[in-house]
């Protein structure tokens, strides 16, 4: 039962939810099931047991965890 990142289309607020099977994800805020899934930063444990993870966001719209650069 994984946990997924969310954009809803009507009142853009971002949600995680935990779903299961084939569940159809609603925006906890307006109730609307026009949402997208977005992609995740990933943690991961590294070989010292301290948590990495993916680098920060940038300010690029729909951008994946900051491996976007701006190209001015």
């Amino acid at each position: 039962m994984p946990i997924y990142e969310f954009n809803c289309h009507q009142c853009s607020i971002d949600f995680e939810l935990l779903i299961r099977g084939g569940e159809k994800p609603a925006c906890p805020e307006c109730k609307s099931l026009k949402v997208d899934r977005q992609l995740s930063i990933i943690s991961t444990p590294s070989a010292r047991g301290a948590i990495q993870s993916a680098p920060e966001r940038c300010e690029m719209p729909r951008c994946c965890g900051g491996g976007c650069q701006s190209q001015n």
